[in-house]
């Protein structure tokens, strides 16, 4: 899950609606010329891209439609309590906004309880829907066919490696693994020819929870296979996987052979922001499997300023376990624009999105927010490859990328894989054994809705 720097101050931050609610009970409906947008409020007062860019949204679409009012309605709260206060927001006609930012993670739960309106027919007449890459459009898309919500960027996930310790090593400062055993080679080259430098780090274990599970473990399970954790065409889990304890392996053999953080290090919940902040500026990690974010620690006004950072890392994509293909992977997250069911003005929050997503104002959006463009004519826009040293890597990475299941048990699957992940890298379980342990959890946890592969 791509961090934020305020994670500390999230912890004891508290829901804060800016405006009032009191004037969203008379309901959107009153007015018909008022469109009330609800968002997530970064709990860093000092971060207020989003706020700065939907202002300005604000001010250029009452300018396009006079008489027309855009109410922005931030809700400043960590991520799940901004997502429980915009759920009680959607349960009435009388408190729902007309649009609300959803993470790609929880939409499909929301469109189950009834709380998101399909966007088909809007779509189906907008040109600017043809420029968004497939894997976006089936990320805000659910069961029933239909498409809830349009993503505004994502992330990818791929490999960062720093040139001047594999310089010492032997190794090729145009470093591309094709195999697993490609990318254990070179850490057990590291820690041979490098002694005191950690070769390879892969988030891993429970408390540093969405960051192992899906930036560590399920960067290893999907390059095992296709749907290695749940079926869609059965609409069950997937137990009994063999990528599954391949992938455990692979995370048994980083910590077993002592080629990652130390296990006490690597299982402490603010791990992420040690590799950003520490291990990779002061050149004691050689290889990190990370998101596409980490520049922004590292710019001018970062949290760790390290000017060199663009000369002495390089990137490479994540293989596939033995080179199959599509031979790289990726996992990403991203947000969506949608607009609830109770909207009481549906029509004219469509025009607002219409206007994020004017082809100029989606480049200002991901150059401000270092998102990954989901658009084929952003991702070509010289404003936005040139915004960021490796923007052009992580953008190649789009078009191999996956979504998590964005279904309601799916954290407590997460939870399940965490617990898995933690009993390998402490040695306390095999991956067979850990393996079964997830399966036993997943059965429980699905009602029993899994497909077993054991076979």
């Amino acid at each position: 899950m791509r961090p934020t720097a305020p994670l500390i101050l999230a912890a004891a931050a508290t829901v804060l609606v800016a405006g009032s609610l009191t004037a969203c009970g008379s309901g959107s409906r009153s007015d018909p010329d008022t469109v009330r947008v609800v968002y997530n409020r970064s709990t860093d007062n000092n971060v207020r891209f989003k706020d700065q860019f939907l202002e300005s949204m604000k001010k250029e679409f009452e300018k396009a439609h006079p008489g027309k009012k855009i109410q922005l309605v931030p809700i400043q709260a960590p991520d799940d309590d901004y997502a429980t206060k915009a759920q009680q927001m959607m349960r009435s006609p009388r408190t729902a906004p007309d649009l609300v930012y959803e993470d790609t993670f929880r939409i499909n739960s929301d469109i189950e309880a009834g709380y998101l309106r399909p966007l088909d027919a809007y779509l189906a007449k907008w040109p600017a829907w043809s420029h968004f890459v497939d894997t976006a459009k089936a990320a805000a898309k659910a069961g029933d066919g239909k498409t809830y919500g349009v993503p505004d960027g994502t992330d990818t996930r791929g490999l960062w490696f720093n040139k001047r310790l594999f310089a010492k090593a032997g190794l090729p400062a145009d470093w591309h693994p094709r195999t697993w055993a490609d990318v254990l080679d070179a850490a057990r080259t590291i820690k041979k020819k490098v002694p005191g430098v950690i070769p390879l780090n892969v988030f891993t274990g429970k408390a540093p929870g969405e960051v192992a599970v899906m930036q560590g473990f399920e960067m290893l399970l999907y390059g095992t296979g296709d749907n290695p954790l749940y079926d869609p065409a059965a609409k069950k889990w997937v137990a009994g996987g063999k990528g599954f304890k391949d992938a455990l392996d692979f995370v048994r053999t980083v910590y077993g052979e002592k080629l990652g953080p130390d296990p006490s290090d690597a299982l402490d919940a603010n791990i992420n922001t040690t590799v950003g902040t520490e291990l990779l500026p002061e050149s004691k990690l050689a290889i990190d499997l990370d998101g596409s974010w980490l520049g922004q620690f590292w710019l001018a006004k970062g949290t760790r300023k390290w000017p060199e950072w663009s000369t002495t890392l390089g990137q490479a994509p994540m293989p596939t376990q033995r080179g199959q293909a599509p031979g790289q992977v990726s996992m990403s997250g991203g947000w969506t624009w949608a607009i609830p069911q109770k909207s009481g003005n549906a029509a004219l929050a469509w025009e607002f999105i219409q206007q994020l997503q004017q082809k100029e104002n989606a480049v200002r959006w991901d150059v401000a927010d270092a998102q990954i463009a989901v658009r084929d004519d952003v991702a070509a826009d010289p404003a936005y490859l040139n915004s960021m040293p490796g923007i052009k890597f992580f953008t190649s990475l789009v078009k191999n990328t996956h979504y998590r299941p964005a279904l309601p048990v799916y954290p407590q699957v997460s939870s399940a894989i965490g617990e898995a992940l933690e009993s390998v890298t402490s040695g306390d379980s095999t991956p067979a054994g850990a393996a079964k342990s997830y399966d036993d959890q997943l059965k429980s946890i699905t009602g029993g809705a899994v497909v077993d592969r054991t076979g």
